[in-house]
């Protein structure tokens, strides 16, 4: 028992003499480096968070100790089975959480650019976007008192080109009239998905993708399913609209939010649309990315 203690003292002993030793002969570049290497690590977690690659990051955690108690104590058996494992884990992590990682990458590819060539003012942008989220909130409050279901997307950063090509083009500018018109249940478009860009309504009868939690409540419905896969697949805000209780929800990064009144829909909408423009002076950001094409 005594020499496992050595073991471990001897062990302790040389990576505290490592570190003093790489203390002792760091650079201003070595900094830097580490502060990178932080950054891409907080980032990282940033993306994840609650999401189910966290779950992943626990099991990557929980392998990675193994992997040093095997090759610690020179468990060969061990050692042989973790190698496997992490090869077949590599492909199967990037089948299973391809929604995740698409969804990271174009958090890392986001690019405003785009958006710098735009003609129009903040102010004017703030005006479009103000003027449809009240547009939304009449709309929303009128197919509530109706009981008459709704799913409307709202487009960020995070294009939606194949999510339009499900359904039929509108382009027209947004009304809360337009918006109730098309979710009348004898309307052609009804039972599918309104898309919003850039203020305005782009798209409607778009099929959605359906979350794949098995979790949720009873009570949630294929709209609400639909919301949250959306909003898991996408940095989209999803509104809907129940057709059987009238109770409005709001789903964003994966988490749906109920029992909204228009008061509460439109600050929510507000702080989540308005605040780039307000935040960063008036410079263009993402919501007005294809406000060109509009």
């Amino acid at each position: 028992m005594s020499g496992f203690f050595v073991e471990v003292f001897d062990f302790l002993y040389t990576i505290g003499n490592e570190i003093i030793a790489v203390i002792k002969n760091i650079r201003l570049f070595d900094v830097l480096d580490i502060l990178i290497i932080a950054f891409v690590i907080y980032k990282g977690i940033e993306l994840i968070r609650e999401t189910r690659a966290q779950q992943l990051l626990k099991g990557i955690i929980v392998l990675f100790v193994v992997w040093l108690l095997a090759q610690w104590l020179d468990m060969k058996s061990l050692k042989w089975l973790m190698v496997k494992v992490v090869d077949s884990a590599i492909i199967a992590i990037a089948i299973i959480f391809q929604p995740e990682l698409r969804r990271a990458l174009e958090h890392v590819g986001r690019s405003n650019f785009g958006s710098l060539a735009l003609g129009q003012s903040a102010e004017e942008l703030r005006e479009v976007w103000l003027r449809c989220i009240d547009s939304i909130c009449r709309a929303c409050q009128t197919m509530q008192e109706q009981k008459i279901g709704a799913l409307i997307v709202i487009e960020r950063a995070t294009l939606l080109g194949e999510i339009i090509d499900t359904g039929t083009v509108v382009d027209a500018a947004a009304s809360a009239s337009l918006i109730s018109n098309i979710f009348f249940p004898k309307s052609p478009l009804h039972d599918g998905a309104m898309i919003i860009r850039a203020g305005k309504v782009y798209a409607a009868g778009c099929i959605l993708p359906l979350t794949s939690h098995t979790e949720l409540s009873r009570e949630l419905g294929t709209r609400h399913r639909a919301a949250i896969g959306m909003s898991e697949n996408s940095d989209a805000i999803v509104v809907v609209v129940s057709e059987e209780t009238g109770i409005i929800s709001v789903a964003e990064n994966g988490k749906l939010t109920r029992d909204y009144n228009t008061i509460t829909l439109r600050e929510r909408l507000k702080d989540s649309l308005i605040q780039d423009l307000d935040d960063n002076g008036g410079k263009r950001k993402r919501l007005i990315r294809h406000h060109k094409k509009s």
